[in-house]
């Protein structure tokens, strides 16, 4: 006798608002953070998510094809639909149940304007909902809360550690989500203005399991949360793709990869890794091939000079840079262009010259920036503005090429035992330092990939940065 089927897990993002607070006659979920619509960021946190099986759009009314070209170009296989979201946001949860049918299944519901949810918020949801029907996420409140009267004075101040900021998701099994609905509308006065408050008034013998929240996990609802949203999307590393290694194996094998500043360290690695996985790999250098990458003329000569050998580049690395250290003041005007020209102005050059090759095979630039690119250090001005607009160039990139296909990331690996650091801060610990052949590795999963404008963390800490040798 079959076993019967788990229910299946469906992430309900609502995009039904139409943002009225911004005044910026756009709903809110598309204005642009991080080089992509705000609604595109939430997509892509379900997208990625092993758990979750389908993703049901709730769109706001006149907005359903900037949705569907936002899908569409995307990628995203697990949205089943983009429905027109109702005037309320209980009548749009009420149009999503009835879109998802009858049988039952886990659903999450979102606030599209949430882009910043964290797996492990979206894993704690689905893990709660086999031993609870209803889940809310909620974080402690480090606000004093009162309660205030109609008159403008305060009525009560509740003990604060009894109290949390709610958050979204908000998840059920369908059956009941349906059934406090139901009861809902048989009353004359129902008003709510989130799904578990339904579930609290109608179905009080259900109680509501509390997940822990996260504090980046904000919603975007006036113009300054733009601004915020926009600088944790630059502060955030984002999770390592995870790619097995069948999957890297068949991204890589035969395609052309040029790699500059591949001579050695994390360069030399990613040239070397990507050759076991049969790439077809050029590296360019100053040492190896006299090739400045602060210089047009040179990036031009390498992309005619790869073409004209395999006819197509499907990948592109820049990993070379300087650091120069010390004070600005005492630096001399030939550190000041070197370290320009090198670590910001290549990276210009090579998108410039490279973007033609990759529009044709549809691929992908990888940049390398630094910690110091979050917040200007004495001693490091020089290297870490450059690497700051890095970062920025990255997400633009990112947002100007979509339309192609083609995908731009950028990698801030913790310290990394390389020449370049070793000849800057001399010996260090080894224990201190990321391998640089672990770097390498996860540059390549980024590379192969399909996500764009993300700046992706590789710390010492990371379980992937600790196993290189296992595949």
């Amino acid at each position: 006798m079959s076993q019967p089927q788990p229910p299946r897990n469906v992430a309900v993002i609502l995009a039904g608002g139409v943002g009225a607070r911004m005044g910026l006659g756009l709903p809110k979920q598309l204005l642009k953070i991080a080089g992509r619509p705000i609604l595109e960021h939430t997509i892509a946190a379900f997208q990625a998510h092993p758990q979750v099986d389908e993703i049901l759009v709730m769109m706001a009314p006149g907005h359903l094809d900037a949705a569907r070209a936002i899908v569409r170009g995307g990628g995203y296989d697990k949205v089943v639909d983009i429905v027109e979201g109702a005037e309320t946001r209980n009548a749009t949860t009420l149009r999503a149940l009835d879109r998802l049918g009858p049988d039952e299944c886990h659903v999450l519901f979102h606030d599209a304007v949430r882009p910043l949810v964290t797996p492990r918020i979206i894993g704690d949801c689905f893990e709660a909902l086999q031993t609870h029907a209803a889940v809310d996420v909620a974080i402690p409140t480090a606000d004093t809360i009162i309660e205030v009267g109609p008159d403008n004075t305060i009525r009560d101040i509740p003990p604060r550690a009894a109290l949390r900021r709610g958050q979204t998701p908000q998840a059920f099994r369908s059956s009941v989500i349906r059934e406090a609905y139901a009861r809902a509308g048989r009353d004359p006065h129902f008003t709510a203005t989130d799904d578990c408050t339904v579930v609290l008034r109608y179905l009080p013998e259900v109680p509501i399991w509390v997940v822990p929240g996260d504090e980046r996990n904000m919603k975007v609802t006036e113009p300054i949360d733009l601004y915020l949203a926009d600088k944790l999307f630059q502060l955030t590393g984002r999770d390592r793709p995870e790619v097995s290694t069948e999957e890297r194996l068949a991204a890589l094998d035969g395609r052309t990869l040029v790699v500059f500043g591949g001579s050695y360290g994390i360069g030399g690695d990613i040239a070397d890794l990507a050759r076991a996985h049969g790439a077809d790999v050029h590296v360019f250098s100053r040492s190896a091939t006299n090739t400045h990458v602060e210089r047009r003329a040179d990036i031009a000569a390498a992309a005619e000079q790869v073409l004209e050998k395999t006819g197509r580049v499907d990948y592109v690395v820049n990993t070379a840079g300087v650091l120069p250290r010390g004070p600005l003041l005492e630096a001399s005007e030939e550190t000041v262009y070197s370290a320009t020209e090198v670590n910001y102005l290549a990276p210009v050059f090579i998108a410039q010259q490279f973007y033609p090759l990759l529009a044709q095979t549809q691929g992908s630039l990888l940049l390398f920036t630094s910690s110091s690119y979050t917040r200007g250090r004495g001693g490091y001005s020089l290297y870490s503005s450059a690497k700051a607009a890095v970062v920025n160039l990255t997400q633009a990139l990112a947002d100007e090429w979509a339309a192609e296909g083609v995908r731009v990331n950028c990698l801030n690996p913790e310290r990394t035992a390389t020449p370049m650091r070793t000849r800057a801060f001399g010996e260090e610990p080894p224990a201190t330092l990321l391998d640089s052949e672990a770097v390498a590795r996860c540059s390549l999963d980024i590379l192969v990939s399909g996500q764009t404008g993300h700046i992706v963390d590789v710390r010492k800490d990371d379980p992937f940065a600790a196993v290189v040798d296992q595949d």
